[in-house]
């Protein structure tokens, strides 16, 4: 199973993009454990070292869909700014969300038709005699690109498949940065202020819930010793 997730600040200040930062740090630990394997397909910078706009995931492994469970949805960091100290706001929001319905693109050179020609412009004798310059078509995408660097064929043939799957891949990240942004607006309002997951401080302590009723059972034990006195 794949999916494509993406962690981003929105329209968020800079704090946000601190934030987005490290969510996804913590986000990739838990992957790690749960042996989910992950690359990087784009990242935004953010406007300060140590930032990030956005991210784009890629994620492989079996039991996807439950492992998003806890992350998909709006998240919230709590804890006065690094940036602003006298910023009043506490509450940060970011947006994870999967990236559904991109149309995928897949590069093999098996698909890619080559067409020999002369080059074109000055060069001498060999450039108008010899066909050694070379276009490349992508069949599937209808990509195609020109290449006449050198005056060898195999080794124009080389850059141009080099150069086609570096255009190919620039069209699929478009594809995403689009559908990024499209997501992002369409949840922007509904997931802020409802949280899948909180984070506090600076040192971006994960809140968890106490399982163990520790706390509960010991109130209840104090209340229990007061009311036995009371009673004596």
């Amino acid at each position: 199973m794949e999916k494509i997730i993406q962690i981003t600040s929105g329209r968020g200040p800079l704090e946000c993009q601190w934030v987005v930062a490290k969510v996804l740090k913590a986000f990739l630990e838990e992957a790690k454990q749960e042996k989910i394997e992950y690359g990087i397909i784009h990242r935004e910078n953010g406007d300060e070292n140590l930032t990030l706009k956005s991210v784009t995931l890629l994620l492989k492994g079996k039991d996807l869909s439950q492992f998003l469970k806890g992350w998909l949805g709006s998240i919230c960091w709590t804890g006065k700014s690094t940036f602003r100290k006298l910023h009043k706001r506490s509450n940060w929001y970011i947006g994870v969300f999967e990236l559904e319905g991109l149309e995928e693109i897949h590069f093999n050179e098996k698909e890619i038709q080559f067409q020999t020609t002369r080059s074109q412009g000055s060069g001498g004798q060999n450039v108008n005699k010899v066909n050694t310059a070379v276009r490349a078509t992508h069949v599937p995408t209808g990509q195609s690109v020109f290449v006449q660097d050198s005056r060898s064929q195999l080794e124009n043939k080389k850059l141009s498949i080099i150069r086609l799957k570096e255009k190919i891949m620039g069209l699929h990240i478009q594809q995403l940065e689009n559908k990024m942004q499209e997501t992002w607006n369409n949840h922007l309002q509904v997931q802020r202020g409802n949280p899948v997951r909180t984070f506090t401080g600076t040192d971006f302590k994960k809140n968890n819930k106490d399982k163990s009723f520790k706390k509960q059972r010991s109130i209840l034990k104090n209340e229990l010793k007061n009311y036995k006195n009371d009673l004596n």
